[in-house]
């Protein structure tokens, strides 16, 4: 039963993974038809950011009064949901509109999931784990390019995806049972105790830094994802059709990249990994500034330097703060996450809008080095 409630979890984080990519695969296409400019991109990756902050925010009362399966479960449907109706919108404020149940859905189910395989699980399931989110966020492009080459548009590739969600939401509810025989040992199912509250929390020594450290992780995550396919297309002037499928070389390589770190962490701790991978994401911003051929390898290997941050991060999260404030943290911590995703691609799009996509590269080697800076210091706040 253990072991197909952890297959459970992993098909959950494929699920979570599988649209996180696909705006930033089709936007060089949809701003033409929806007559908007370069920069409305970020306009929506913003309302889903702000609606997925307010649910993990939430994650642990939900947890508590639901249950991790439950919650899961619901999460998934939503953006399913939301999903389908990105496949019908045909004016941009109504993609703006089903952004908010997609954020609302993607909160929860990351911060109860992640809470509950750093407690119960070790550190190679967490990169794992997060290597499921990255297949997910890979094949979700390469979807997205065959559904435009194939001449079904923007719409056939997030139809696509959305019935993949709403399959995994149906194995997902079938799977309920699996979550209620092993409540009596898990510490984020329901439970009677008081949440600890946001403004405890974050009293806690290290709690902010932890969260500032997940915020630029995921904002230089998210701008690259998001704007990869309009550098590939405006700065080397890579068709859209083929600029769409090797945007997903940058979460492809997370993928690999944490497959391989669930063997590493037998080796490395949690910190060195989180430091390997800085030092790799630093040599492919590297690479993607020698331009011309040298792009599509230098998005992979940033994926690959990607990939041990955020499951080492947030493994660690229970050492750092206990497993009795380990939900209440995380939740904290994929809120910030999304705050950082919330302000940083959007704020790209309109440097973008002004400059040109070939300030990428800089403006992801800026956040990188804001990252190490808060990770070396909540090293030095625990050790």
């Amino acid at each position: 039963m253990v072991h197909l409630l952890l297959l459970i979890i992993y098909l959950s984080f494929v699920s979570l993974g599988l649209p996180d990519a696909l705006l930033g695969a089709a936007w060089p296409t949809m701003f033409a038809g929806l007559a908007v400019p370069l920069s409305y991109a970020g306009g929506i990756s913003m309302i889903i950011s702000i609606h997925t902050v307010v649910s993990s925010l939430m994650a642990d009362r939900m947890n508590r009064f639901l249950g991790t399966g439950r919650v899961t479960a619901i999460s998934v449907g939503m953006t399913a949901a939301a999903l389908f109706g990105f496949s019908v919108s045909r004016e941009y404020w109504q993609l703006c509109l089903w952004a908010i149940p997609y954020g609302l859905g993607a909160g929860s189910v990351d911060a109860s999931l992640n809470n509950y395989v750093a407690i119960h699980y070790a550190s190679r399931h967490m990169s794992w784990l997060h290597c499921m989110w990255g297949l997910g966020a890979s094949v979700g492009p390469y979807l997205m390019g065959l559904a435009l080459t194939a001449g079904m548009g923007w719409s056939g590739g997030y139809r696509m995806i959305a019935l993949l969600q709403l399959g995994l939401t149906a194995i997902l509810v079938v799977s309920l049972p699996l979550w209620k025989k092993s409540a009596n040992n898990s510490h984020s199912e329901k439970t009677s105790e008081p949440a600890p509250g946001l403004w405890g929390t974050l009293k806690i020594p290290g709690v902010k830094k932890a969260v500032l450290a997940f915020a630029c992780y995921c904002a230089m995550e998210q701008s690259c994802m998001l704007w990869a396919g309009s550098y590939l297309v405006l700065n080397t002037g890579m068709a859209e059709e083929t600029a769409a499928a090797c945007a997903g070389v940058y979460v492809l390589g997370i993928a690999v990249g944490r497959f391989l770190t669930g063997f590493l962490t037998m080796k490395l701790s949690d910190k060195a990994l989180v430091r390997l991978g800085a030092g790799l994401v630093l040599a492919g911003i590297f690479i993607l500034l020698l331009g011309g051929a040298a792009v599509v390898p230098g998005l992979l290997v940033m994926g690959l330097g990607s990939a041990p941050v955020y499951p080492c991060m947030v493994h660690a999260t229970p050492g750092h703060f206990g497993q009795e404030h380990s939900q209440a943290v995380i939740g904290l911590q994929s809120a910030g996450a999304f705050a950082g995703i919330c302000c940083m691609p959007p704020l790209f799009g309109l440097l973008a809008q002004r400059f040109g996509v070939s300030l990428l590269p800089w403006f992801l080697l800026a956040i990188l080095l804001a990252l190490t800076l808060t990770h070396e210091s909540l090293n030095r706040k625990n050790a």
